[in-house]
């Protein structure tokens, strides 16, 4: 089982951030930093250092499988 640790899933938010930075009046995340930043959110709450990709839904493993992709030099 693969484990992304919270420093990674943190880079993960980055990564999209620096892709599709916030917009609107609200600053609203983009659709990928924004499914990212719940599972993150609640590392920090129970005070956890790393999570699987099987604990993500749907949306938050579509963006981690792309930041993987990307930061492991691998075009789809």
């Amino acid at each position: 089982m693969a484990v992304i640790p919270i420093h990674e899933l943190e880079a993960a938010i980055n990564y999209w951030r620096g892709r599709s930075p916030s917009s609107g009046d609200e600053l609203s995340l983009c659709k990928e930093a924004s499914a990212l930043s719940r599972p993150y959110a609640l590392l920090i709450v129970q005070r956890q250092s790393s999570t699987t990709p099987e604990q993500l839904d749907d949306e938050a493993r579509a963006a981690w499988e792309a930041y993987a992709c990307f930061k492991n030099g691998i075009r789809n």
